[in-house]
């Protein structure tokens, strides 16, 4: 029995619910350390303390596992972007919360974030769909806003909100993978303040289709 186990109390019956997150969580640990080809359902079920039919009773094989993990962080990263956007009506305090969000992010959950970005799984087009997904659906969010305010086409408030994921995914990523010296509120204040220099030099819509908008949120 592994250093890892022996570590831990076998856990007893649980809900099925509380059994799933538990899988999902003992499933990131392995996933992580070992990637998707060298972990086995096998490590898993030794984990989490359970035989490994229990682990399928919840997950029909590997790949449904290592899915329902993708999902589940994506949806977090595209709820955060949403909400980010909706806490305060001020653009400028947006993008902020927008960059908080992510270096936050890669900051409190580093393991599920390089479970989604740097998978040895990407090919497989049901993950690379998911991963696709975090970016286009933030981007989308951010572009609404971008349109309402300046007026601009959805293809270019969608070009330019796709620079500002960029800014926020590629810099929070490249801080938490090369062990950066700065701390998370000083990468997220000059990330965000590069991102406004940026997007803030784009004026307001000051037409009266704008001001009825602005008028209705």
């Amino acid at each position: 029995m592994s250093d890892t186990l022996s570590s831990r109390q076998r856990p007893g019956r649980l809900p099925r619910s509380a059994r799933r997150a538990q899988l999902l969580e003992v499933a990131l640990e392995v996933f992580v350390e070992q990637g998707y080809h060298a972990a086995s359902m096998d490590e898993i079920a030794e984990r989490a303390g359970v035989s490994k039919p229990v682990v399928y009773q919840h997950f029909p094989g590997k790949l449904d596992l290592y899915l329902a993990l993708i999902e589940t962080s994506c949806e977090t990263i595209v709820t955060g972007v949403r909400a980010a956007l909706a806490s305060t009506s001020d653009n400028r305090r947006r993008v902020g919360a927008v960059m908080d969000l992510w270096f936050t992010y890669v900051a409190d959950q580093g393991a599920a974030f390089r479970l989604v970005f740097e998978s040895d799984l990407t090919n497989d087009p049901t993950v690379r769909e998911q991963v696709d997904r975090v970016i286009h659906e933030s981007a989308a969010a951010i572009a609404e806003v971008i349109r309402e305010d300046t007026g601009l086409p959805e293809e270019a408030a969608h070009l330019l909100a796709l620079g500002l994921v960029g800014m926020g995914h590629f810099g929070a990523r490249n801080w938490l993978t090369s062990a950066s010296s700065l701390s998370k509120d000083d990468a997220t204040r000059l990330v965000g303040n590069l991102a406004w220099r940026g997007i803030g030099g784009f004026p307001r819509d000051e037409s009266p289709a704008s001001d009825q908008r602005q008028g209705e949120e």
